[in-house]
């Protein structure tokens, strides 16, 4: 073979001998944390379904997005990055990506145009090698951070890489989801890859998470906010209840929610709530916000925070927190 296929520009037109046949299945992206995965998620979805923060590895549950288009419907599972494990819940993780590669019709492996490829990407793509029968598109983000060159550079090491391990990628798409450069593009290279079938989805889903879990995400996502670079994977956040309130008259409801954020170790809680509590009601401010945006009703939030003592490490609490 030898020459290498990067897409630039939307494939042709079908020939127009009668209407397309329907295609609906399940697309997942993978990569390093922090390669812009769940931000392609969001910008395919046209809204915000997965948690997006600057440190790496906030994702922890399997996300799906859901892409309506006349000719298909095409899910994004989200997974959490593929990484090195250090603790149980690192484990875990990574048990969770394995078995969602088995089960989705085609892996989109996200490497970040502005980071060379590393032991990590190596580590992920000898996993893909060994999932023979999916097909794999690599598709390099955050391209609105590099020049030109850098760019031609890349897709060339990431063919080569292919290569190297021996598999061929079904495609290989450059694209920003923040700058929306070539989104629609990637989109119109999946849905061939799917197979043909009814929608799976009502039209309107956007994502099949709980809300309860969404809700939780958005805490989570606004508690990571700022915070100091050793907390990331030390927040949990579980909502204990959500409840409308009563004696509120039809056309001025109330949402009660009731969640809490987990720390593992006391000396965190300070860094949490901040001076005074500062921290922890902005943090409640920001993601009652987004928690309204959702569910489109007003929301009492409480928030409160509590310690698991080493709750990563710990099968049973890993359990209670859902993981």
């Amino acid at each position: 073979m030898g020459a290498m296929s990067v897409r630039t520009q939307s494939p042709e037109p079908p020939e127009s001998s009668g209407a397309a046949p329907h295609r609906a299945g399940f697309a997942c992206f993978v990569g390093r944390p922090n390669a812009g995965k769940s931000t392609l998620t969001n910008a395919l979805v046209g809204q915000k379904v997965a948690i997006t923060a600057n440190q790496p590895q906030t994702t922890r549950h399997t996300v799906r997005g859901i892409v309506h288009r006349a000719d298909a419907q095409l899910i994004l599972v989200d997974t959490p990055g593929l990484h090195k494990p250090r603790t149980l819940l690192g484990e875990r993780l990574n048990d969770v990506v394995r078995t969602t590669w088995a089960e989705v019709d085609v892996i989109g492996f996200c490497l970040p145009a502005n980071e060379k490829l590393g032991p990590g990407d190596r580590f992920i793509a000898k996993e893909l090698a060994s999932i023979k029968k999916t097909p794999k598109i690599a598709i390099v983000t955050k391209t609105d951070l590099v020049d030109s060159k850098t760019l031609a550079e890349q897709l060339i090491a990431i063919d080569q890489l292919g290569k190297e391990l021996g598999f061929e990628w079904a495609e290989i798409v450059p694209v920003s989801a923040v700058a929306d450069q070539q989104v629609s593009l990637l989109a119109d290279l999946l849905v061939p890859l799917l197979p043909e079938g009814p929608a799976l989805y009502p039209e309107g889903d956007l994502t099949d998470e709980p809300e309860q879990v969404m809700v939780a995400e958005l805490i989570r996502e606004a508690a990571l906010e700022g915070v100091r670079d050793e907390l990331p994977h030390s927040i949990a956040v579980v909502v204990e209840e959500m409840l409308p309130r009563e004696d509120r008259p039809a056309d001025k409801p109330l949402l009660d929610i009731h969640a809490f954020v987990y720390i593992e170790r006391p000396s965190q809680k300070g860094i949490i709530i901040g001076p005074k509590g500062k921290r922890l009601k902005e943090v409640g401010i920001k993601s009652r916000k987004q928690i309204e945006a959702l569910l489109g009703t007003p929301v009492f939030l409480d928030l409160h925070v509590k310690v698991a003592k080493d709750w990563q490490r710990d099968p049973r609490q890993l359990r209670k927190l859902g993981f």
